[in-house]
């Protein structure tokens, strides 16, 4: 390894061990988040109440030193709440813009499927592009703004999904869930760690660092086609009404790299890849009614995908 790759690969350590300071026993979870801000994307996930989520988003905020901002989704949210809106002044006789909570880095959209589709589309084109249209105008966002979406799985009565084209935005869909006694035991223990204590661990320019050395990790055209091939099973899966579109190969290539940066490695090997197939695959699968009462779901088609397509060697 070059020298600097450890040192991004310190970056990478110094943030976890920040988040774990704070997130007990949710390692796995901690590298899925830092894979998926590292290469860009953004991230949902599908939880109970109570499992540390806003902490999770916070801290990695204050971790990074950037600005954090929350929303509440609710019915009676209206897509200029997350957006802003132009207000008449009186005195200057014109329109002045007062910006939304999106105009942040790091936003936390809590229980987003209880909005209605219409404001859930006020956050496509800010996933997707990095800036919002208002009254016409562009509005660009920060280049490491990141979404960090939470829904609920038990409390359907009042919820609304998510479309596909906003399911396709996040990068992965992943869950926390519950730490084991010992672990809960810990946090009983260790609750006076607040968040205010955690000390910022990474600068600006180590981010830009930490993003752009992802980029230069090495993945072979095999290992490109093994994605692709992945990807493509999924399109004439048995019981699967829509598979995954080329944005999953995509993401998964550069989650892929992510990983393989973590693990301190300046190659993609096969194991980033099936590690990352089921959070960033899975959940851009809409499965067809039939097949989903008989208990056929997107993580247990990409499972069988990945025991079928051959593994290069």
């Amino acid at each position: 390894m070059h020298t600097n790759d450890k040192s991004t690969l310190t970056i990478y350590q110094k943030i976890v061990a920040n988040l774990e300071k704070i997130i007990t026993g949710k390692t796995d979870a901690i590298r899925k988040l830092l894979a998926a801000f590292a290469s860009g994307g953004h991230v949902l996930l599908e939880d109970l109440p109570g499992t540390g989520k806003t902490t999770l988003a916070k801290a990695l905020a204050q971790s990074l030193q950037m600005e954090f901002q929350r929303i509440q989704f609710t019915p009676d949210l209206l897509p200029s709440d997350i957006l802003g809106v132009s207000i008449f002044d009186q005195r200057e006789h014109s329109f002045r813009f007062h910006k939304g909570p999106i105009f942040t880095e790091i936003l936390l959209a809590d229980e987003i499927n209880r909005a209605s589709p219409r404001t859930q589309s006020a956050l496509l084109e800010a996933m997707g592009e990095k800036q919002v249209t208002i009254d016409g105008e562009r509005h660009l966002l920060g280049e490491c703004f990141f979404v960090m979406a939470t829904q609920n799985p038990i409390e359907f009565h009042g919820t609304y999904p998510l479309p596909e084209a906003q399911m396709d935005r996040f990068a992965m869909r992943f869950s926390l869930g519950y730490v084991s006694a010992e672990e809960e035991v810990q946090i009983l223990t260790a609750q006076q760690q607040t968040i205010q204590t955690i000390e910022p661990c990474a600068t600006q320019n180590e981010i830009h660092q930490l993003r752009q050395a992802v980029q230069a990790v090495r993945i072979s055209e095999e290992l490109k086609r093994y994605i692709v091939d992945l990807v493509g099973a999924t399109r004439n899966a048995p019981g699967i009404q829509m598979g995954a579109s080329p944005r999953a190969s995509l993401t998964l290539m550069k989650a892929a790299q992510a990983l393989a940066l973590f693990d301190g490695m300046e190659f993609v090997t096969p194991d980033q890849i099936q590690e990352l197939a089921v959070p960033v695959i899975a959940h851009r699968l809409k499965v067809d009614s039939q097949a989903r009462f008989s208990g056929l779901s997107g993580e247990s088609v990409i499972k069988g995908i990945l025991r079928q397509v051959e593994v290069p060697i």
